[in-house]
């Protein structure tokens, strides 16, 4: 366990504690075997978001605005880029901040040992109910000189893509697609390997002629550091509150 997810599981602790539950200690109280999750908020609804997140009834994510995460938006040094959390069978409730009696949505999900999950709430456009998606992470282990990045596409609008990650300006008619997206939701489970430097990622529709990519660019994302030794997320999503034109959120794995 990190330092920061050391701080993490004090803190919840102690609110477990003042909540009168410091006999029976809670999911975010680990004292047994443990899965790790990350929270990322992509619910297109302004009238519903921020978000609080609470799981099995403990705080894990405050104030959450379209594509905030937990609990890397938690106060450090408590920070870290996924929660241990004890296995079994868990509860995560979604409540608006501004007004935390009206529930956005709940998802009830099994932790396994030593296992990472995401978990995206999408949709809700127009007072539509909130989708959750819980994705299992990988996680390679990258050497010194490798980034491990992968794509998910949780964009309707977007619809298919290729996605090209590549040096900066560099001709995309010449470029091969670093990944093709079948659409959303796309979890993306494979990673893909890069050298250490700084890029850019471009989507165009799928099937775009070669010709034509640098004036189908639905989305960029420009000067994207990657050092060597971490591995990146890169979420695409509708905006915020659904619909063209995306955009992406870059996450931390490692």
């Amino acid at each position: 366990m990190t330092i920061k997810s050391i701080g993490l599981v004090a803190a919840l602790a102690f609110v477990a504690a003042a909540c009168g539950t410091k006999e029976a200690p809670g999911p975010l109280d680990p004292t047994g075997p443990t899965g790790r999750v990350r929270f990322v908020n992509l619910i297109n609804d302004p009238a519903r978001i921020p978000v609080n997140a609470i799981l099995e009834g403990l705080p894990f994510g405050v104030n959450l605005g379209y594509g905030g995460t937990t609990p890397a938006t938690l106060p450090s040094p408590s920070n870290a880029t996924y929660s241990p959390i004890l296995t079994g069978a868990r509860n995560l409730v979604l409540k608006k901040t501004a007004d935390t009696t009206l529930i956005v949505g709940t998802l009830s999900l099994d932790i396994a040992e030593n296992t990472d999950y995401t978990v995206y709430a999408t949709g809700g456009v127009g007072g539509a109910p909130v989708t959750f998606f819980s994705v299992i992470n990988t996680n390679p282990v990258p050497t010194a000189s490798q980034v491990e990045v992968r794509i998910v596409n949780y964009s309707p609008a977007a619809g298919a893509i290729d996605v090209f990650i590549t040096a900066p300006n560099a001709d995309l008619s010449a470029a091969t697609p670093t990944v093709s997206s079948p659409g959303a939701p796309d979890p993306g489970t494979s990673y893909v390997v890069l050298a250490p430097g700084t890029y850019q990622v471009r989507a165009v529709p799928a099937g775009t002629a070669p010709a034509l990519r640098s004036t189908s660019v639905v989305l960029t994302i420009n000067n994207l550091v990657l050092a060597g030794g971490t591995g990146r997320t890169i979420v695409i999503a509708d905006r915020a509150a659904g619909g063209a034109p995306i955009t992406g959120f870059v996450l931390t794995d490692r």
